[in-house]
């Protein structure tokens, strides 16, 4: 083991911390070791974790005959640093982003890209958040839009709502299409934008927004069968206008209406550069700021700069808050419902 440089508690490696797991399509809470701190590293009492309700409802659903920890963002207080570690101390509040470092668990050994520091100003339980939010802020990174341009955002999960916020927040002119009303009215109670809730309604909101010329991109927050959704975004962008995959999304479109528009499709990975790179990750190799300007680390900071300025809200979409110790029945009653709120918040203190 690698001596950490800095402690602000006394942990003993050995004893259990809980920690939960997807087993044969249930949540189930088992005891393991604290991990070991180690270089490059960051060890973070947890505090708050966020679920991502459809993302986590898809691990369960993966029916996983081996334990799999289930979560990848959340929010604690530093408990020891490793060697390498100077942009955070023991006793600092930290977001945190990535499985399998970061997971619904007592304590976590977060890399030190992966772990950005949260000013006393910001709720911590809007924090517990930041891997939504640097998902989010890559998205739309990839739509490559620019100032002044459309943007059509499909599927208000959470990921959803949180990424038209950011939209509406940069000046982008935000349409959002779901077909549940309530979250079409959540979106509109927190931002500026304008909403659909039908096809026909959606295409009439794009051609009195864009003259009849196409939105600039399309970002596709949504999961499984795409039922058209990629062809009918091909008609809503504009000629060499963009469209982003952003949920786990089936691809099946049609290649003629792709090369009338010569149209792009992207598919957005995770939180930004550097996600699922062991040397960025493990080892603790930045890329340099001149190259790559926004690594998943930064997109994190971004996500908590604009909480502290107050520029979106996150507890709005959050309907509730849970123990760590009432898992298994909170999952099994979230996943047989639809809430028109988004995230719950697992607490361990």
């Amino acid at each position: 083991m690698i001596n950490p440089l800095q402690i602000s508690e006394t942990i003993k490696l050995d004893s259990p911390m809980k920690t939960i797991f997807s087993y044969k399509g249930k949540a189930i809470v088992q005891q393991v070791p604290v991990p070991e701190v180690k270089a490059h590293s960051v060890l973070v009492r947890t505090v708050y974790s966020g679920v991502s309700n459809g993302t986590e409802r898809l691990m369960l659903m993966s029916n996983h005959q081996q334990p799999a920890a289930l979560g990848y963002s959340a929010c604690g207080i530093v408990s020891a640093v490793g060697e390498g570690v100077h942009h955070v101390k023991p006793g600092d509040r930290v977001a945190c982003y990535g499985a399998p470092y970061v997971r619904h668990a007592e304590y976590m050994l977060v890399p030190k890209h992966l772990a950005t520091l949260v000013p006393d100003d910001v709720d911590m339980k809007e924090a517990a958040f930041a891997g939504l939010g640097a998902i989010s802020i890559h998205a739309l990174r990839q739509a490559k839009l620019e100032f002044g341009q459309s943007v059509v955002i499909v599927g208000m999960g959470i990921i959803g709502q949180i990424t038209a916020q950011i939209a509406s927040a940069a000046a982008y002119d935000t349409i959002v299409y779901d077909l549940q009303a309530e979250r079409c009215a959540l979106f509109e109670s927190l931002s500026k934008g304008r909403t659909a809730q039908t096809l026909e309604e959606l295409e009439a909101v794009i051609h009195q927004a864009t003259s009849g010329c196409g939105v600039d991109a399309v970002l596709l927050a949504a999961n499984g069968k795409n039922n058209g959704l990629i062809d009918g975004s091909l008609d809503w962008i504009r000629d060499r206008g963009n469209i982003v995959i952003v949920g786990d999304l089936e691809m099946d479109f049609s290649r003629e209406k792709m090369f009338r528009k010569e149209a792009e499709i992207r598919i957005s990975r995770a939180g930004g550069p550097g996600r699922y790179d062991s040397n960025y990750e493990a080892d603790g190799q930045d890329y340099p700021l001149g190259y790559v300007r926004w690594t998943e680390g930064r997109n994190m900071s971004e996500y908590i700069r604009l909480l502290r300025e107050k520029r979106i809200s996150i507890n709005p979409l959050v309907n509730q808050s849970v123990h760590i110790d009432e898992i298994p029945s909170m999952y099994e009653g979230l996943f047989m419902s639809v809430s028109p709120a988004l995230g719950t918040l697992i607490t361990y203190e």
